[in-house]
């Protein structure tokens, strides 16, 4: 057999393999020379789905205000340690409490001022939970440990629920798309025969977001911060391209 003759079959072979391949899933052709489609439907969706929280992110601060920077800085450093102190005796590890904003600057109402100079200071926080039921346990420990700004409370997801409420919004974008593709399918005496080509165009998740609580009651109350919660969201939007064949 000369190489001619060989080279033949082996072009009949490849071509006898190629008319028993198909597109399954989500699967894009690849290679250089790639299956281009007679007729196709091309669809964008989106879809979401929801979670209770399961984490939790406070931001408190220490102020100062005094005569000169330097008193302004110490009074903040001391606030700092004894915040930490109170959040870790609770039972909160160290790398939880991040600093997230430290500011100390002269005064606006004596800037303009020679004779009167006044500093302020700010170090916010941002305390991670995992407990989300504990968060307003945690923001009265706070404020007894002298913290006197309590701001947006963020409730959201770990990775983990994160990645599985994404899958139920990425189940329900691709529903969604399939219903379009079928819906225009049959606007254009089309029918749908499969998935060539599907991908994730956007993807993102929406805390649930905590702008106000109820503080709590002093003296022999007993009472607790409480904190409104609420679902955290997943929304995620699918491109998907369908092979379409005459109906």
């Amino acid at each position: 057999m000369n190489r001619r003759l060989t080279a033949l079959i082996g072009i009949a072979a490849l071509v006898a393999l190629a008319g028993c391949t198909g597109f399954a899933g989500t699967a894009t052709p690849t290679g250089g020379d790639e299956a281009q489609l007679e007729r196709s439907i091309e669809v964008t969706a989106a879809g979401e789905a929801t979670s209770a929280p399961d984490r939790a992110t406070l931001r408190v601060g220490v102020t100062a205000t005094g005569d000169d920077a330097a008193g302004v800085r110490d009074e903040l450093a001391a606030g700092e340690e004894e915040l930490r102190t109170a959040l870790t005796d609770w039972g909160l590890d160290d790398d939880a409490i991040r600093t997230e904003r430290y500011d100390v600057r002269e005064s606006y109402e004596t800037r303009d001022d020679p004779n009167r100079t006044r500093y302020e200071g700010v170090h916010q926080y941002a305390i991670e939970l995992d407990d989300v039921d504990a968060v307003g346990e945690v923001i009265d420990v706070a404020i007894d440990a002298g913290a006197d700004e309590v701001q947006r409370i963020e409730f959201g997801l770990s990775e983990e629920t994160e990645r599985e409420v994404r899958e139920e919004a990425i189940a329900t974008a691709m529903s969604n798309a399939d219903d379009d593709a079928a819906a225009l399918a049959n606007a254009s005496d089309l029918e749908v025969s499969g998935v060539y080509e599907v991908s994730t165009t956007q993807s993102g998740s929406r805390p649930f977001i905590a702008e106000s609580f109820d503080a709590a009651a002093g003296g022999d109350a007993g009472g607790s911060t409480a904190v409104e919660t609420g679902d955290v969201s997943v929304r995620v939007s699918v491109n998907v391209v369908y092979e379409a064949t005459p109906a």
